[in-house]
């Protein structure tokens, strides 16, 4: 006798344990993006904590409505969990009030991720707000690596070593991102600017 609510994975066939593998490995995927505990997710989605382990270790199936509990907390759709990659649509919209996306947000900075949290991204796109006076300051990345911003409004002063530069809205720039750098809002209004990291 099978529960009527369980999503529908003939577990007995190949396609059927691929599935259910696929299952477990995208919710496990997303949860340890998200920086996520089991304790967290589970007090997030409303399921036990055991029960999410069993289902991220693919010992047990979920019922439809756990299901839909798990993809509402990593705020994905259902079809995006179940579908099999092959079948995986290739639109990954971020919504404007995510909070999933916020990287980092105070009274100075507001760091938004505008691209997908996949472990095989190739490049990272971020929107940064910054206060008058607030500034972005980051340590030298990995040898070779360049940055990319657009300024979208305001003004800002991007150093990048012992270089400097200055820019207003409309303007774009290219620097290396291999030396301290940082970016600095000049002006009395807030700063909105674009910002693209290149993965090696």
């Amino acid at each position: 006798m099978t529960d009527e609510n369980s999503i529908k994975t003939d577990t007995g066939s190949a396609p059927g344990r691929a599935l259910g593998a696929h299952f477990a490995e995208r919710v496990r995927e997303l949860r340890n993006q998200r920086g996520w505990s089991l304790e967290r997710f589970s007090r997030l989605c409303g399921v036990s904590r055991s029960m999410l382990s069993q289902i991220e270790r693919g010992d047990t199936n979920p019922t439809v409505g756990v299901a839909l509990a798990i993809a509402t907390a990593l705020g994905v759709t259902l079809d995006e969990l179940v579908a099999p990659p092959q079948e995986q649509r290739t639109l990954d919209v971020i919504r404007a009030d995510d909070p999933h996306y916020v990287y980092r947000s105070d009274e100075t900075c507001r760091i938004r991720t505008l691209s997908p949290l996949t472990a095989d991204r190739t490049l990272e796109f971020y929107e940064v707000t910054l206060q008058p006076g607030g500034e972005l300051r980051s340590a030298a990345h990995f040898a070779g690596t360049r940055e990319n911003l657009s300024v979208q409004r305001g003004r800002v002063r991007v150093e990048a070593g012992t270089l400097s530069a200055e820019l207003r809205g409309g303007d774009s720039i290219a620097y290396p991102a291999d030396v301290p750098h940082a970016i600095v809002n000049t002006g009395r209004t807030p700063a909105v600017v674009y910002l693209i990291d290149l993965v090696g």
